[in-house]
């Protein structure tokens, strides 16, 4: 069967998510692997060109991956009509803007999110998007994550019998950039600059709640800023105008109850960065990013409640772990080939830029929620 060539314009790829998710992981390991297939046989040969502002880095990232193309030029890039899809991954705050310039110039559209800062602007970005029959998708990465996947499947499997709640834990201590470096760029913690946990991250759980526990009905938020100061990459000292942690109740359809506490101002004492606990009438599951643990109702201890006795009980010990049945692949890559089948032969695609306008109305959602101290009902979202 035939390869063919497929242009990808990448932008953003010198940040960390864009160069190891999406370049190194899926982009060259695509490559590596012969391309993508398509159902009648021939295959998709990604041929991305590197865009950014520093031609050096760029240039180096290419000769170290062996891309033959790069430029600083991202307007000649658009300009190529040899190139049709434009992916990006740089800063919240430009990407509208950026994604504007692909639509003018006849792009379909993948990149990361929060897809904007504010709905308004996702919303238009999408219409404009469909006007001009363009393909879109946006990244929704925790939920190919196989602890996640191993979520799905035992809830297909109605495991849980009637899902009650969900407790999630995410995040981990940034360090403040003085006497170590920080692990994060000094952006996230500056509102004026696009940062925040509520941006960051609430986005993301809009579409793991609504794909594995229930849609978004509405929600109560509180926002803090734990560390008042950090240090940026040259060693200046700066006021942390962004909140860094936040802590959410969702209710979601069908009953459920969904709480999320985040954190880059907590120390992890827990088994993975991320966790989630799902609690069911016929059982429980905690899963990772890789594991999850099981305990069915027949399965589940009798403790009883004393203080004035030492608890001797283990109660890890109670749980079953959830084998690894399947062969799971980097999610970010498994996206990129979902995306080039949907562009390239028309594939089933549900996770439009509509799905990441969801998460940036959620993220709305809370920021008024944290203001006005009050829960929110999310409406239904429409374009």
């Amino acid at each position: 069967m035939a390869v063919h060539r497929l242009g990808i314009i990448m932008n953003g790829i010198t940040g960390r998510m864009g160069l190891n998710q999406h370049l190194v992981r899926s982009i060259v390991a695509i490559r590596a692997q012969g391309g993508v297939t398509l159902k009648n046989g021939d295959r998709m040969m990604p041929d991305p060109i590197l865009v950014g502002r520093n031609a050096e880095k760029i240039e180096g990232l290419a000769k170290k991956y062996g891309i033959e193309r790069w430029t600083t030029d991202l307007d000649k890039a658009f300009a190529d009509k040899n190139d049709s899809i434009f992916f990006d991954a740089a800063t919240t705050q430009a990407r509208p803007g950026l994604l504007n310039r692909a639509i003018e110039a006849g792009k379909h559209i993948y990149c990361e999110k929060p897809i904007a800062t504010n709905l308004e602007a996702a919303l238009d970005v999408i219409k404009k998007a469909n006007a001009k029959g363009l393909k879109h998708g946006t990244v929704q990465d925790k939920l190919f994550l196989p602890g996640l996947k191993k979520l799905a499947m035992l809830r297909d499997s109605g495991f849980f019998g009637k899902m009650l709640s969900v407790r999630g834990e995410f995040g981990y201590w940034v360090f403040e950039g003085d006497w170590q470096e920080a692990q994060r760029p000094s952006w996230n913690y500056r509102a004026e600059d696009g940062g925040g946990m509520i941006l960051d991250m609430v986005c993301h759980w809009r579409y793991v709640l609504d794909n594995l526990f229930g849609e978004v009905e509405s929600l109560t938020c509180l926002g803090t800023t734990d560390i008042p100061a950090r240090w940026d990459e040259q060693g200046k000292k700066y006021t942390a105008t962004a909140d860094d942690s936040a802590y959410a109740t969702f209710k979601l359809k069908g009953g459920v109850i969904a709480h999320m506490n985040m954190s880059w101002a907590t120390r992890v004492y827990r088994d993975d960065l991320v966790t989630f606990q799902v609690d069911g009438t016929n059982g429980s599951a905690v899963a990772g990013l890789t594991e999850c643990m099981i305990q069915a109702r027949q399965a589940t201890p009798r403790p009883v409640w004393n203080p004035d006795e030492k608890r001797t009980h283990d109660f890890y010990a109670d749980w079953q772990k959830v084998p690894d049945n399947a062969v799971y692949d980097n999610g970010f890559k498994e996206q990129w080939e979902m995306f080039i089948r949907h562009v390239c032969e028309d594939a089933p695609y549900k996770y439009t830029l509509l799905e990441g306008a969801k998460g940036v109305q959620l993220v709305e959602c809370a920021l008024e929620s944290w203001k006005e101290r009050r829960w929110i009902d999310v409406p239904t979202l429409k374009v």
